[in-house]
């Protein structure tokens, strides 16, 4: 059984929280996004930062995004769209689509060319209809 590490996400969370850094965002981005320790299967960040990748979706306001995470895991299905840039090859994970604060967003990856962005919003609306 995995342990998860509650308590040092919740040191990286309230650093996060006070961090009042000023970026610039879009829809179609990846950025790397500190997801942080979720419940169950809600799926978790990584490393000392609690971070994964994550498609910018929508842009709600400078305060907020909807994203979708990103896996290597996993084959594409109904739940799974996969997507390529020049930089990296993965997998949205659309079953798990969240509103976050722009201060999860940490470090720009690339943009998502636009025919990919616009599979991944149809497998959306398929998803959630």
């Amino acid at each position: 059984m995995h342990i998860k590490d509650f308590n040092n996400w919740n040191v990286e969370k309230q650093y996060i929280n006070g961090n009042d850094k000023e970026l610039y965002f879009d829809e179609r981005e990846i950025w790397w996004c500190a997801c942080g320790i979720n419940i169950g299967v809600e799926i978790d960040g990584k490393n000392g930062k609690f971070e994964r990748p994550a498609l910018i979706l929508k842009y709600i306001n400078k305060d907020m995004v909807l994203v979708t995470p990103l896996t290597t895991k996993g084959l594409e299905d109904e739940y799974h769209v996969r997507i390529k840039t020049k930089k990296m090859s993965s997998l949205a994970k659309i079953s798990q689509i969240r509103v976050i604060s722009s201060k999860r967003l940490l470090r720009k990856i690339d943009t998502l060319p636009e025919d990919q962005f616009l599979r991944v919003r149809e497998k959306l609306l398929d998803f959630l209809s």
